[in-house]
């Protein structure tokens, strides 16, 4: 049987994850290596101990989102494969985000779309020498994303709540962890980006997830 009790030891396993990986980042590299892939796995066990009824996207999303973690690990050979996993993992969160704005106004999601097109374009026209061959399928996460913050700013733009910011924030710091991987690797290389890179991930998949165990009309009480 689910309660609160274990909800609350599945938060502290990702909390004692996440914090030990940031130590290895600044620390211990074979730490940071090792404790990676948990933090999906861990967050993902705070989801389901902490709904009733599992939603299958939330799940694919964190179980594609650790495929995006472990294949990253090696940045230089499995890149495109982190890229794909990701891209699916935000496809879940577009089709659980999409849900959420029935009978919305298409122009209100077009206005929401506004400064994300900004930040997409912006970023490719600044990685494009760099990007070489990588142009497309970078090009094709890019909107992807974009898309999914697009939708997280009209549903909290439809319904100022607790947690459609939750999303909104997600949504925004997961677009900010990705660019400083695209900076990172395409534009120019800069120590301290792996840290914040992580940083903001982390988070950016905590508050998603806290979004959607909010949303969930059987969440443990």
């Amino acid at each position: 049987m689910k309660t609160k009790t274990s909800s609350y030891v599945a938060l502290t396993a990702f909390l004692l994850v996440s914090a030990l990986h940031i130590a290895g980042l600044l620390l211990n590299q074979n730490l940071a290596i090792y404790t990676k892939p948990a933090l999906m796995i861990t967050l993902g066990f705070f989801y389901v101990v902490s709904v009733e009824k599992i939603n299958p996207w939330v799940v694919g999303a964190l179980l594609f989102s650790f495929g995006g973690d472990v294949f990253l690990l090696d940045k230089n050979n499995y890149f495109v494969f982190g890229l794909g996993s990701f891209l699916v993992a935000h496809l879940c969160y577009i089709k659980l985000t999409s849900a959420m704005l029935s009978k919305m106004n298409p122009i209100e999601i077009i206005l929401s779309s506004i400064p994300f097109v900004f930040v997409f374009f912006g970023l490719i026209g600044l990685l494009y020498k760099g990007l070489d061959k990588l142009l497309i399928p970078v090009s094709i996460y890019g909107l992807v994303i974009s898309t999914f913050g697009a939708l997280t700013l009209a549903v909290y733009r439809n319904r100022k709540s607790t947690e459609h910011l939750w999303l909104l924030l997600g949504a925004c710091l997961f677009i900010l962890s990705d660019s400083l991987i695209a900076l990172n690797k395409f534009y120019e290389p800069r120590e301290y980006y792996s840290l914040v890179i992580m940083i903001t991930y982390i988070m950016a998949q905590f508050l998603l997830t806290k979004a959607f165990i909010a949303k969930s009309p059987e969440k443990i009480q």
